[in-house]
């Protein structure tokens, strides 16, 4: 979280599988109930009604304000912010993202989605949260997370930021931005994750936990027998592939260019993916673009008129 002018700016990566902000992450999941649920322990409640966060899988879908979903993931997300700098009365600037081909069509319909209302009071975690929702600001994903590292950016750059709905592809030339070579394709882990469902049901008769399948995609190994966990990594290589079968169609040259990768999904490039390290920088910080987007709204603001997504 950044501050400007009394404001506090948070950026939020709403994701189809997880929600980010500077020092936080949880699954991008909520069930709704009419009356308080026995569990409470991620409860967020707000207009008279109760939700889960974290819990259920929220489907893909490329129209983010088509339900309420991602407006309670977003209070949860600024409550769980202000709570790790103590606060629970704040004003709100919030610096969010959409994919790239999808910024200029989505930007001002998702504003208004998330400033619906100036003033919010929720309650979250058994604590009250009085929020006033100063403005907001869209950009796109993938190049926040390197904003601020812009300037490094020489020669030819091919940024790949591996969501799990969408991956986002695009190129910085001599530290600017391809605004004519951004691509944006339906190929998260998310399908990954079926893919190794759907072998592992084949190959051994067998479902597989969720849980077993994320930690062997984000480490490479699993306290499972032998047999499964090969199937797992066999299926994740196969998904590494057709991912630099995607770049290379959109003309990524390992000769000619150097590939940035990022995202939750960048774990997978790292584990199961042949490439050259000299060549390929993986991103860690899975909270890098939310990051991101707080640098972009600062500078915006520093330099004067408010805020604009580029």
């Amino acid at each position: 979280m950044k501050e400007y002018q009394g404001t506090k700016i948070i950026g939020i990566d709403n994701g189809y599988g997880n929600i980010k902000t500077a020092n936080c992450c949880f699954p991008a999941g909520l069930t709704a109930h009419d009356t308080e649920p026995v569990f409470k322990d991620e409860l967020l409640v707000y207009g008279g009604r109760y939700y889960l966060i974290g819990t259920g899988h929220k489907e893909f879908t490329a129209d983010k304000t088509g339900d309420d979903d991602y407006y309670i993931l977003t209070l949860a997300a600024i409550a769980r912010e202000l709570n790790v700098h103590g606060l629970t009365d704040a004003t709100v600037r919030l610096a969010v993202g959409l994919p790239l081909t999808w910024v200029s069509q989505q930007r001002e319909d998702f504003k208004a989605y998330l400033m619906r209302s100036r003033e919010v009071c929720f309650t979250f975690r058994g604590k009250p949260y009085r929020v006033e929702i100063a403005g907001a600001d869209v950009f796109p994903q993938g190049f926040a997370a390197v904003a601020s590292q812009i300037r490094d950016f020489q020669g030819v750059n091919m940024l790949c930021d591996i969501g799990n709905g969408t991956m986002n592809i695009m190129f910085i030339n001599d530290r600017r931005p391809a605004a004519d070579r951004m691509f944006t394709e339906k190929y998260g882990t998310h399908q990954c994750m079926l893919a190794v469902r759907e072998n592992v049901m084949r190959t051994h008769h067998a479902t597989v936990d969720d849980s077993i399948i994320n930690r062997v995609l984000r480490f490479g190994t699993a306290d499972i027998q032998e047999d499964y966990l090969n199937t797992i990594r066999e299926t994740a290589a196969g998904y590494v592939r057709e991912i630099f079968r995607i770049l290379r169609e959109r003309e990524y040259n390992p000769a000619l260019m150097r590939l940035h990768v990022l995202g939750g999904g960048s774990c997978l490039i790292r584990n199961f993916g042949e490439y050259d390290a000299d060549r390929v920088t993986i991103y860690d910080d899975i909270c890098a673009t939310a990051k991101g987007y707080e640098y972009l709204c600062e500078m915006a603001l520093r330099k004067g008129g408010g805020a604009h997504a580029t």
